[in-house]
């Protein structure tokens, strides 16, 4: 294998993957190249979008509030820095923009309104912590905050790290200290009111609050619990908070997690998701709809999709996103008329994980959103009558010549070993096969690989690059993904490492068969649940000609110890972390390292507060002490995955020249 050097700025595949880059998103030119947010004004010609601006290739690229003129796609950006800005929603009357900034204090997300025309801006009084997400009241006198206390963690799905607690930094000799209680962590929902320009946080003492919206004028519901840690949310309930008081009242409980909870105007019925979860912010599945005065609670078929966000369009009429198997899907369901129906789908096209439509105008299923694909760069677009339309393409110049790299994007099904359908996406490069390939295993475990734009993030850039050698791309979703239903999802639960393992290896055989893959040449990678899969893996199957896992959970016993979120492992698992003949040692991949005879390079980042850095180091010192190669990369600045930059273009070189040196190890012993 290729020695491993700490600076590769100098190689040609970090250059390959500066260019890709830089041709795609200019940098320096002020383009919006990719949206990360959208909602559109009430008479329906209006979006704002939080618009992606690529300044350099020396760190993370600008969050901007950006106007969007739904009938020409005229776009400008309203804010400029500095920092990030980013939570953009119109007042109901659509002539001012609520949205949070940290321009005064890097990482302190404060709450900042402007009107329409952007000629008027200005910030509204501070809170006691940073704003994560925000919501306006129906009659636009009040705007709801969900605010995180300074030192909360943030979600793994946004990279798990702490949030800065001082301004007052600490000396550098004083440890850090933990006591397991700690009260700054604990998320809260405030109020401002623009009659009185003034802010208020509703007493709530006792309950840590992890996501809310209106419920009627006089009340919030909320997902809640006791304790503020992380894990808690595992086992968080829905409750209807009196936003004077602070009075709470549990509405409903669940033996699965809860998200996205909303409330039609009037605050009578409640529309909330319940799912199994593996991320909290990453909640998709069924949806309940719950009569806020008796507490009934009705569970509504969605044509087989699982749901993954909601929002009332009016008092009768709940929106809602889906996801259903191959394909996005747009909902509308009527509680009077107890009807649902289904305006749109697509499985070229996916909507933004972090991205939900918003309603547009009236007509039932109408919306704007922002979609993408594995040929299709952002957009933002709008559904009417059914039909889908580009408002606005934000496509870079170089676009054509990216996309092409893939040759098809196949929606594939095989059967694992027990008999049950799984599905997956097979990307082809140019050319004939069988391929050299690579399995990409994604996070999760409840969650999906489905059709993104790969020239956003590390691991993407890195299969663009592979495509272009002639690899192809398997991405699975074995039993537990999200998109197949509840007991589709909950199938891994208590089964981590189980029957998943098979689900994987039978799609390898299956493409192998079929003549796609060269049974000589597969590689296997993946972040989080994938790290973990991908180091799980090797040590069950020698057919791996290399490996790169990212943001491993590698040795569960100490994982549980160390992270963050100890209720994930103990969901999926189903035991207790010392029981010595159990699943933690049973299914952990540094207690079966010395079956592994395949390269792997193990990647971590040193902030991740879900999958620690330690759990990469542990399963890489097993690999060296059982003879196995292995390469060890911390990101001192990066937490649960690589997101920013220059270190996803790092990434990108690392992970296609530890395959290639496979590759090209593989090819020299072919007689």
């Amino acid at each position: 294998m290729t020695k491993m050097k700490r600076d590769l700025r100098g190689i040609p595949e970090f250059h390959e993957a500066e260019e890709i880059v830089r041709r795609l998103y200019q940098p320096g030119a002020g383009l919006i190249v990719d949206a990360l947010e959208i909602d559109v004004s009430s008479d329906g010609l209006l979006a704002v979008i939080t618009g992606v601006v690529m300044d350099n290739l020396e760190e993370e690229p600008r969050r901007r509030i950006c106007l969007v003129d739904l009938r020409d796609g005229t776009t400008r950006p309203l804010t400029f820095g500095p920092n990030a800005d980013h939570g953009c929603r119109f007042s109901p009357d659509g002539k001012s923009i609520a949205f949070v900034s940290d321009r005064a204090n890097k990482g302190d997300f404060q709450l900042y309104l402007l009107d329409v025309d952007g000629r008027a801006g200005r910030a509204a009084p501070r809170v006691d912590g940073w704003i994560e997400y925000l919501q306006w009241s129906v009659d636009g006198s009040q705007i709801l905050l969900g605010v995180a206390g300074h030192g909360a963690d943030t979600s793994g799905n946004h990279g798990a790290v702490t949030s800065k607690q001082s301004e007052v930094p600490a000396q550098p000799w004083m440890p850090q200290v933990e006591v397991g209680d700690e009260e700054f962590r604990r998320r809260s929902v405030w109020i401002y009111d623009l009659r009185d320009d003034c802010v208020r946080r509703i007493p709530t003492p006792d309950i840590n609050v992890w996501e809310a919206n209106w419920c009627g004028p006089d009340s919030i519901v909320a997902v809640t619990s006791p304790d503020a840690d992380e894990g808690a949310w595992y086992s968080a309930t829905l409750d209807i908070i009196d936003k004077e008081t602070g009075r709470t009242r549990r509405i409903y409980e669940s033996g699965d997690q809860l998200g996205w909870p909303s409330a039609d105007p009037a605050g009578t019925k409640i529309a909330v998701v319940e799912a199994v979860c593996s991320d909290r912010s990453s909640v998709v599945g069924e949806l309940r709809i719950i009569e806020v005065q008796t507490g009934r609670v009705r569970r509504i078929p969605t044509n087989g999709a699982d749901v993954t966000h909601t929002r009332w369009r009016s008092p009768e009429r709940v929106f809602l996103g889906a996801h259903r198997g191959f394909e996005t899907v747009v909902l509308e369901y009527d509680t009077a008329k107890d009807n649902l129906t289904e305006s749109w789908s697509s499985t070229e096209l996916a909507i933004g994980r972090f991205s939900p439509a918003a309603p547009l105008g009236e007509g039932v299923g109408d919306c704007v959103l922002i979609a993408e694909g594995y040929k299709y760069p952002p957009e933002i677009a709008a559904i009417k009558d059914r039909s889908y339309s580009v408002v606005r393409s934000l496509a870079g110049r170089h676009c054509d010549e990216i996309r092409n790299r893939i040759n098809t994007a196949e929606p594939i099904s095989w059967l694992a070993p027990d008999g049950l359908e799984i599905q997956g996406w097979l990307l082809l490069p140019n050319g004939s096969g069988p391929f050299p390939l690579v399995m990409h295993v994604h996070g999760g475990p409840v969650s999906s690989s489905r059709p993104q734009w790969f020239g956003k993030t590390g691991t993407g850039l890195a299969y663009l690059m592979l495509l272009k050698r002639g690899y192809a791309i398997l991405l699975p979703n074995p039993r537990g993904s999200s998109g197949r239903g509840l007991e589709f999802a909950r199938k891994v639960k208590g089964d981590l490492n189980g029957k998943d393992t098979y689900d994987l290896l039978s799609g390898l055989d299956h493409l192998v068969e079929r003549g796609i893959a060269d049974p000589a040449c597969i590689g296997v990678t993946g972040t989080s649940y994938g790290g973990n899969m991908t180091s799980w893996l090797i040590t069950q199957d020698k057919r791996f000609a290399a490996a790169v896992s990212i943001a491993t959970h590698a040795n569960l016993v100490s994982q549980h110890l160390v992270s963050n979120i100890p209720d994930f492992d103990a969901l999926f698992l189903a035991d207790k972390y010392d029981n010595p003949n159990g699943r933690y040692f049973e299914r952990s991949a540094i207690m079966h390292a010395h079956k592994v005879i395949t390269p792997c390079l193990n990647i971590g980042g040193a902030l991740d507060r879900c999958t620690p850095p330690n759990q990469t180091v542990e399963f890489h010192n097993a690999l060296r002490e059982h003879g196995v190669k292995s390469a060890l990369v911390i990101y001192p600045q990066e937490g649960h995955g690589v997101r920013g930059y220059p270190a996803s273009m790092d990434l990108a070189a690392r992970i296609v020249r530890w395959f290639e040196a496979a590759r090209n190890t593989v090819v020299s012993q072919t007689p």
